[in-house]
């Protein structure tokens, strides 16, 4: 049973958490090439280095993106 992981009022969100995985799908419908294929046509935010090793996505930039496309 697959579930659909919901975007938090604010924050951060890593791309699992975005394009989801085999038990949840993610709020953007997109395989991991496609999103990154979007974010560097500029097609789709571009995400922040929180950290070296920690790369996401700011909510608002993905409700924002999600408002412009549904």
């Amino acid at each position: 049973m697959q579930t659909t992981t919901t975007l938090p009022e604010t924050g951060f969100m890593r791309e699992r958490d975005l394009i989801g995985s085999a038990k949840a799908r993610g709020p953007i419908p997109f395989s991991h090439a496609t999103l990154w294929r979007k974010v560097k046509s500029h097609q789709f935010p571009a995400p922040v280095k929180l950290s070296e090793g920690i790369t996401a996505w700011r909510v608002e930039d993905v409700r924002e993106w999600i408002a412009k496309h549904a």
